[in-house]
């Protein structure tokens, strides 16, 4: 069977079991702040589990999109070296929303996988939870007996809290699990040792296939575990290793799953698969991450410096040294790869086949932009290694890490050809300081639900309204930061949560005659969560909730304002332009597509007329909802990433201008948006594009505010009829005078530079010159340091010094000699004993480095200092 196969199969079955079969939720999570990624199957299910929301359908089935590479499932370290670990994967899942239990869960993965599946059954274990007295929990007896009906009780083991008690984090619904193992070894290696000693104990062949957890627990913040309101079934089994048991595979990379990227790699790089290890674990980590990295930006994620962009621009990096150092691999490698992973996922997973050319763009333009820093950080080390003294210092061995992505075995492979030794030591202590930092610049520390009514969370009624008269259903303090605050829930709210690119509310909560500030809304996966800074008194009294309407309607305005400019994008720029990203606030809108060039000042005019004149027409903003299905035959536009559910909300602004699928707040006719004005265009990442803009009196504000500045400009240059001539003419004549001014510094270095080594004196054999200059700028102070080479002779040593316009400015130079057979690095010395005493900092090359500060009355110290080093 092909894994297009097994996977329909797997879907078939379930379907025949009236489950319901739903579509994968994208991999990046935006409305759960516990989470960057979906990591399990359940996450997307995890309100119906709490209680905070009711099922639509009792009995589900799904392949889901799973990423783990951070926090309690992390698995990148693993992956590529062994065979059966990935970063993204397929978790084949099928679930019951407080409808069957345990019984029917054993029955039908049993059936499945010995007379669906075929597979033998005596390659077949089950592990049961063997219970824990420490949390008073007892065995689980009630899957005990229903396995004994299916497998030899000598083929169930009874497992522990780790292995059987299955948990989504340090709090959250949770219960008792039940696993199927399969043994893939041999038979003449089952004869040798019985497959259960192996269960469990990572053996690379004997190995998890399915597991059935029970939910019926959720873990509080304190440790305890509460009964949740009724009792599911939470199915998880990996798609990839499925595959592999069916295809009779060693591996997981061995399956049709991978072995078409590995092909394709193989291709590109012209090594074999098979031949080495170390070329082994590369192909397998590139056939895994593409997948990650692909997927994750078909899903609205783009590679960045912080949060989930940060982990896929790390997930690509690794890939990229994999494929540069073990694959030799100098160019450009992975965009390659995204056409054959997008054809094969193209009917379970259409979302990349549709964005393929943005995708392979983003991918290539970041891997493109790594290899360059590669480069540079191949230069650093040869820098680093033709002055240390034969250790790589724990510092700057991170360094390499930190700034140009070198993974510190790699860092020690080349120091290692050249006689270096790396402080490992002090790299594993840099590294530790940072996810201290990181730690701490995230951590979220959030405290138990208080509950008043167990009433499922709050419906939303401010498209309509923006006053309500409500109750609280539920709330909790939380930390973030050092900063306490309190989330409040309420039965019924107008406040609108941040979602979609439009922020949160803000407003009033009436507790009587207690008003507290809701400071933003969030959601929380489908909670509604108001953010205050204060407790009410009395939580459980009667509340008048009241959003703030005037900057309601400035949101509004700006939201359906990025419709409008969507539309007009695609007219003047083509219809490749998709959304990528939005903000939509009171004071301003920013908007990110897809365009792979700059968006001209023509093409930006053009734009900004057609939707003024759209404003103009005053067209009625009509806001429909119906099934998803029907939208799409429709033609509304959807943003690829965004789960929605079977009835959606489209938004339609003349049905042949905008049709779009959306749940944010708008005006009831284009007109009110007043003006449109655009503020800034610029590129945010490869293929992607960002605009800003402001509608209605902020666009009538920035316009008076642009008018009084160019009044100001054209006082100051005395009123010319035609102002940008005359400022183009102020400018050529600045340019040429500044050329001039060069030229004389110039003649003034050459002449002054000529007198200083008169001045210099020996030290040890080194002629050094130490002094201090009246110059204009650092950069004057660093021009006699170049001149200064010529003209003393080696060995030497000058340490210059000079209070430029205030600010301390320090260089020093070394001669060629001195730095490659004393030892000494002007680099090293700005650093350690230069920057410090000037209270500021600076670098450079062996030879010559510079440093500014803040205090200029030590340059006798400096002086000294570099003296005492001769």
């Amino acid at each position: 069977m092909t894994a297009a196969q097994i996977r329909q199969q797997f879907l078939d079955f379930f379907a025949s079991k009236g489950h319901h079969i739903v579509p994968s939720a994208p991999i990046v999570v935006k409305n759960d702040p516990t989470l960057l990624f979906t990591n399990a199957g359940m996450n997307q299910f995890k309100d119906i589990f709490l209680g905070n929301k009711p099922a639509q359908w009792p009995r589900v089935a799904d392949t889901q999109k799973c990423l783990r590479v951070s926090g309690k499932h992390n698995d990148l370290e693993e992956v590529g070296i062994d065979t059966y670990h990935h970063t993204m994967f397929e978790m084949l899942g099928n679930w019951s929303f407080g409808d069957y239990f345990k019984e029917e869960a054993i029955a039908w993965s049993w059936e499945l996988l010995t007379e669906v599946y075929k597979l033998p059954k005596d390659r077949l274990y089950v592990t049961v939870f063997e219970g824990d007295a420490s949390e008073n929990l007892p065995p689980d007896s009630e899957a005990l007996e229903f396995w004994k009906r299916h497998i030899p009780e000598d083929r169930i083991l009874m497992g522990n809290k780790k292995d059987n008690f299955w948990e989504m984090g340090d709090t959250g619904p949770c219960g008792p699990c039940t696993e199927i193992h399969v043994d893939c070894r041999t038979d003449a290696e089952k004869a040798a040792v019985p497959g259960k000693d192996l269960v469990n104990n990572d053996h690379p062949q004997v190995i998890e296939i399915w597991n059935n957890v029970f939910m019926q627990f959720n873990r509080m913040k304190d440790r305890s575990l509460v009964p949740l309101p009724a009792k599911h079934v939470d199915t998880g089994m990996g798609f990839e290793r499925l595959v592999r048991v069916l295809q009779n595979k060693q591996s997981n990379y061995d399956t049709d799953v991978f072995m078409p990227l590995i092909h394709a790699t193989v291709k590109l790089c012209g090594k074999k698969y098979g031949e080495t290890e170390k070329t082994d674990i590369a192909f397998r980590v590139i056939a895994d991450h593409i997948r990650a990295i692909c997927f994750t930006i078909a899903d609205g994620q783009l590679p960045a410096n912080n949060g989930a962009g940060y982990v896929i621009r790390r997930i690509l990096r690794r890939a990229v040294r994999y494929y540069f150092s073990f694959l030799d691999v100098k160019k450009p490698l992975l965009h390659e790869l995204v056409p054959a992973l997008a054809e094969e996922f193209r009917t379970v997973f259409p979302e990349l086949a549709n964005q393929l050319d943005f995708v392979k763009k983003v991918v290539f333009e970041e891997e493109n932009g790594f290899l360059r820093t590669l480069e540079s950080g191949l230069g650093r080390l040869e820098t680093i290694t033709a002055s240390a003294d034969k250790t790589i210092e724990g510092a700057v061995a991170f360094e390499l890490y930190d700034t140009y992505g070198f993974p510190i075995d790699l860092t020690m492979l080349i120091a290692s050809e050249k006689g270096f030794k790396v402080d490992e030591a002090g790299f594993t202590a840099e590294l530790q300081k940072q996810k201290d930092r990181s730690r701490a610049a995230t951590k979220l520390d959030m405290g138990d639900w208080t509950i008043l009514d167990e009433q499922p969370s709050g419906i939303f009624i401010g498209y309509t309204e923006l006053a309500a008269d409500a109750k609280v259903l539920k709330y909790r303090k939380i930390t973030a930061k050092g900063k306490d605050q309190y989330q409040i829930v309420l039965d019924k709210t107008p406040f609108y949560a941040e979602s979609g690119g439009q922020v949160g509310d803000t407003g009033i909560l009436y507790f009587g005659a207690e008003a507290i500030a809701v400071t933003d809304t969030k959601k929380e996966n489908d909670l509604i969560v108001h953010f205050t800074d204060v407790l009410p008194a009395n939580p459980e009294a009667a509340v008048k909730a009241e959003v703030d309407a005037d900057k309601r309607r400035d949101i509004a305005r700006h939201h359906s304002a990025t419709h409008l400019l969507h539309a007009a994008l695609r007219q003047i720029l083509g219809t490749h332009v998709a959304q990528k990203g939005s903000l939509v606030n009171a004071d301003y809108l920013r908007f990110d597509f897809s365009h792979f060039s700059k968006v001209t000042d023509e093409e930006l005019a053009a734009i900004e007329m057609i939707v003024n004149q759209k404003i103009r027409e005053n067209i009625p903003v009509i806001i429909r909802e119906m099934p998803r299905d029907a939208a799409m035959e429709l033609g509304a536009m959807a943003l690829f990433g965004e789960k929605y559910g079977e009835t959606v909300r489209v938004v339609t602004i003349d049905p042949s201008y905008s049709l779009e699928l959306c749940g944010g707040t708008h005006v009831g006719h284009t007109g009110e948006l007043g003006l449109f004005k655009f503020l800034s265009e610029g590129a945010v990442a490869a293929g992607v594009r960002r605009v800003e803009a402001v509608t209605g009196a902020k666009a009538e504000a920035y316009i008076n505010e642009q008018i009084a500045q160019l009044k100001e400009v054209k006082a100051a240059i005395k009123n010319p009829k035609e102002p940008a001539k005359a400022v183009e003419t102020l400018v050529a004549e600045k340019a040429a005078l500044e050329k001039q001014l060069a030229a004389i510094e110039l003649k003034q270095v050459q002449q002054g530079a000529a007198a200083l080594p008169q001045q210099a004196v020996s030290i040890n054999g080194v002629q050094f010159l130490g002094t201090e200059l009246e110059v204009s700028s650092g950069d004057m102070l660093r021009q006699y340091a170049l001149a200064l080479k010529d003209l003393l002779t080696a060995p030497f040593a000058a340490v210059l010094c000079a209070n430029a316009g205030g600010k301390a400015q320090v260089v020093v130079l070394l001669s060629d000699d001195l730095a490659k057979d004393k030892g000494l690095n002007a680099q090293k010395i700005i650093k350690e004993q230069v920057a410090g005493l000037i209270k500021g900092g600076g670098g450079g090359q062996p030879t010559l480095a510079t440093a500014g500060g803040q205090d200029a009355s030590q340059f006798a110290t400096v002086i000294e200092k570099v003296k005492n080093i001769l």
